[in-house]
C-alpha cells in the first residue's frame, strides 16, 4: 500500500467512521428499534424487528413500519396494505427500501480504483477550498507542465600551447639551378637536433669543396619550418545575463475533495452514494466534477466514467549541459628570420632571408663559397584555433506519480430530499 492510499485510508476511518458511530436512525413515532449504521457497500439496510405499537396507535395497528407508523399486521409498511410498494422519498426500492442518499447516487467504482469523489481542474491561482458537500481536501496535484528554455554556458577553445620548428635539414647543392636536376649531389649543412637558433658551426662546408658537378656549394636548400601545436582547452567565456538553468511550472492545478458524513446506500446495488458538487457548476475550472481515481500510473477509463484526465505528484529536472569540447587547432603558422654564413661565428653573411611556415626556400648562392655557421630566430608565431563544441542542453523534465482521474461526462440529477409522512395517513 502506498503512502497516498494509507493517507485516504486515514482520511476515511477518521473522518467517516466517527460519524457512523452516532448516525443510527431510530424508529420514532413511539416505536422503538435497534439502531443500525448504513455502509456505501450496502444494497439495502438491515431488517428492523418489528416492535408492538402504543396503545393510543389506533385499533388495527398491530407492528411499527420502518418509517416509525403503525400499520395492520402483514401490511407491510406500503400505501393501502399494498406492501412493498414505491417509497416516498424517491429513487426504486431495493428489498423494499428507497435510495436514502443526501448527495448523489452514481455508478460504482470498479475494482482497483478510489470510490468517487470531487475533482477540480483549473489555474493554480484559481483553485477554490473544498465545497461544503464534500469539505475533506485530499490530493493536490498537477498537469499541463510547461517546461521554460534550459540555457547553456557558451563554449570556447584556450589558444593551444604552441611552438615553431626552426627548419633544420639545411643543404648545399652543387647546382647553380636549386633544388637542382636528378643528379644533382647535395652536402649536408644540417643544424644540430632541437636547435634553438643560437649561432652554430654544425656540419660546416670549406670553401671550394669540389663535388660531381662542381663545386659543392653552388645554391642553398632549407626546408620550411613547421608550427607544433598542442591541444586546446575548453573553456567557458559567456555567462547568460539570467540563471542559466530553465525552470518549469504546472499551467493546471487538480483538487480532490471527500466528504465526512457516513453516505446512505443508493436504491440500486450496482450505484454509490457519493458527494454532490455544488449547485450551478458543472465543469472545471468553475466547478467541480464526479471522478474515480487509481493512484498506480496512466489508465484506461471505464464506459461509467469516460472522461479521462492525468495528473501528477511532480516533476523531475534532469537537464543539464554537455561538456564543452575543442577540435583539432588549424591555421597556425609562423615566421623565421634564417642566415648562412661563411665564419664561424655568424658575422660574415652569406645569405639571409625570412622564410614562413607555408613555404621552403632554396636559392643561388656564389660558387665554392665556405658555409661557416648559421643561425635563426622565430620571428612571427600565431597559434591559429581550434572549433569549440558542446555546451548544448541535455536531459528532460518529466512528471513523476501518475495518477488517473475518470469523471462522468454530465452530473447526475440531485435526488430530491425525502417527503415527511403526512399525519393524516397514519
Amino acid at each position: 500500500m502506498n503512502v497516498r492510499n494509507l493517507r485516504w485510508m486515514m482520511l476515511v476511518v477518521g473522518g467517516v467512521l466517527p460519524v457512523l458511530l452516532v448516525a443510527g436512525i431510530v424508529v420514532g413515532g413511539g416505536c422503538t428499534s435497534d439502531q443500525y449504521i448504513y455502509s456505501c457497500d450496502d444494497a439495502s439496510p438491515p431488517n428492523i424487528q418489528e416492535t408492538p405499537c402504543p396503545p393510543d396507535a389506533g385499533p388495527d395497528a398491530e407492528v411499527c413500519d420502518e418509517d416509525g407508523g403503525c400499520n395492520e399486521a402483514g401490511a407491510g409498511g406500503g400505501d393501502e396494505g399494498t406492501g412493498g410498494g414505491e417509497q416516498e422519498g424517491g429513487g426504486d426500492g431495493i428489498g423494499g427500501m428507497s435510495s436514502l442518499c443526501a448527495g448523489q447516487c452514481v455508478p460504482k467504482e470498479p475494482p482497483g480504483w478510489f470510490e468517487p469523489l470531487l475533482l477540480w481542474l483549473g489555474p493554480p491561482d484559481k483553485a477554490p477550498d473544498c465545497p461544503a458537500t464534500a469539505p475533506v481536501p485530499g490530493d493536490e496535484l498537477h498537469a499541463d507542465l510547461v517546461v521554460e528554455p534550459y540555457r547553456c554556458a557558451a563554449c570556447a577553445c584556450d589558444p593551444a600551447e604552441t611552438s615553431c620548428e626552426l627548419p633544420a635539414a639545411w643543404s648545399a647543392v652543387d647546382s647553380s639551378t636549386c633544388p637542382g636536376g636528378p643528379g644533382a649531389q647535395r652536402t649536408s649543412f644540417a643544424a644540430p637536433e632541437a636547435w634553438d637558433g643560437t649561432c652554430t658551426t654544425a656540419n660546416a662546408i670549406p670553401a671550394g669543396q669540389a663535388c660531381a658537378g662542381g663545386p659543392c656549394t653552388q645554391s642553398l636548400d632549407l626546408p620550411a619550418p613547421r608550427v607544433l601545436a598542442g591541444a586546446c582547452a575548453p573553456s567557458v567565456v559567456e555567462e547568460p545575463a539570467e540563471e542559466p538553468q530553465g525552470g518549469f511550472r504546472w499551467a493546471t492545478f487538480a483538487r480532490t475533495c471527500a466528504g465526512v458524513a457516513a453516505y446512505a446506500p443508493c436504491g440500486d446495488s450496482g450505484m454509490r452514494c457519493s458527494p454532490a458538487p455544488p449547485e450551478g457548476e458543472a465543469t472545471p475550472p468553475e466547478g467541480f466534477l464526479t471522478c474515480i481515481m487509481h493512484h498506480e500510473g496512466e489508465h484506461e477509463c471505464p464506459p461509467t466514467y469516460p472522461s479521462r484526465h492525468i495528473a501528477y505528484d511532480d516533476a523531475e529536472d534532469s537537464r543539464g549541459c554537455s561538456a564543452c569540447t575543442c577540435g583539432e587547432p588549424s591555421g597556425g603558422a609562423c615566421s623565421v628570420w634564417v642566415s648562412a654564413f661563411s665564419d664561424a661565428g655568424c658575422s660574415t653573411g652569406v645569405v639571409s632571408v625570412l622564410m614562413r611556415s607555408d613555404s621552403s626556400f632554396c636559392g643561388a648562392i656564389a660558387p665554392g663559397t665556405a658555409l661557416g655557421s648559421k643561425s635563426a630566430v622565430v620571428v612571427d608565431l600565431d597559434p591559429g584555433s581550434c572549433t569549440a563544441g558542446g555546451g548544448e542542453p541535455i536531459g528532460e523534465v518529466a512528471p513523476r506519480g501518475a495518477v488517473t482521474f475518470c469523471c462522468l461526462d454530465r452530473q447526475p440529477q440531485q435526488p430530491e430530499p425525502p417527503r415527511a409522512r403526512d399525519p393524516e395517513r397514519g
